[in-house]
């Protein structure tokens, strides 16, 4: 149960933080602000609980490991249980905080898009972008946690590049690319529309993941062998 103890507390820590610098903090540090504050709370957690579970906090990086072979399906639904687990967890205690406060409106960080949600961009350049950007999210992580990568700096990494997918797309969506992300707040906030329009923030990042899982399945982003150097003939030795 370690693992799934670890899951649980990542994805309760980036929920909590990440959609509560926005429902708590939103006005004072902007949308850059909250961008560094899903990135950092996702850095902290890599090296918290990364050497116990590998710090996946998100559905769609399981789902993705899966697909590259580099996870047990009945393993990666464990994983996903305690994910969605810690959201909704998360998405309650910071109900409970943001309810003491003077002017509380109901939000919760929900994902969403179209008319009256941040950019007001359509259906059609939302799923992009979730398909997208998750997509390139899983393929750094996947990448990053390889073999022969510098495994010291994954987790910098991958913080570092979901604060740049904050800082492109929330205005489009708020950024999910993680369907937990998505299903804690939806389910708290007043907003019914979260709720309707959930199913394509989990369909979207799992099929982002799925495609980065597949690619590395491939061997197309396989790390080259180290060219070993021809050794000397025996002339060469001889001219020498």
């Amino acid at each position: 149960m370690n693992k799934q103890i670890a899951e649980f507390i990542g994805t309760f820590t980036l929920v909590l933080l990440g959609c509560g610098s926005a429902v708590l903090a939103g006005d004072a540090i902007g949308q850059v602000g909250i961008s560094f504050a899903f990135g950092l709370a996702l850095i902290g957690m890599a090296y918290g609980i990364g050497p116990v579970s590998g710090c996946h906090i998100n559905p769609a990086v399981s789902i993705g490991a899966v697909a590259a072979g580099r996870m047990e399906k009945a393993e990666a639904i464990k994983y996903i249980i305690a994910q969605v687990a810690g959201a909704v967890a998360a998405a309650f205690v910071l109900k409970i905080i943001a309810l003491g406060g003077a002017g509380y409106e109901g939000g919760l960080g929900q994902n969403g898009w179209g008319t009256g949600y941040l950019g007001e961009y359509n259906f059609f350049s939302a799923f992009i972008f979730e398909v997208v950007a998750t997509f390139l999210f899983v393929v750094v992580i996947l990448g990053s946690t390889g073999k022969g990568a510098p495994a010291a700096m994954a987790g910098l990494v991958i913080g570092l590049t979901l604060v740049v997918i904050h800082l492109v797309g929330i205005q489009i969506t708020g950024v999910s690319v993680n369907p937990a992300r998505s299903f804690g707040p939806a389910l708290f906030a007043l907003d019914g529309k979260a709720l309707l329009q959930l199913p394509m923030f989990i369909i979207a990042p799992v099929i982002g993941g799925i495609a980065a899982g597949l690619l590395f399945k491939s061997g197309l982003l396989d790390a080259p062998e180290a060219i070993e150097e021809a050794p000397a003939s025996d002339d060469t030795e001889a001219e020498a």
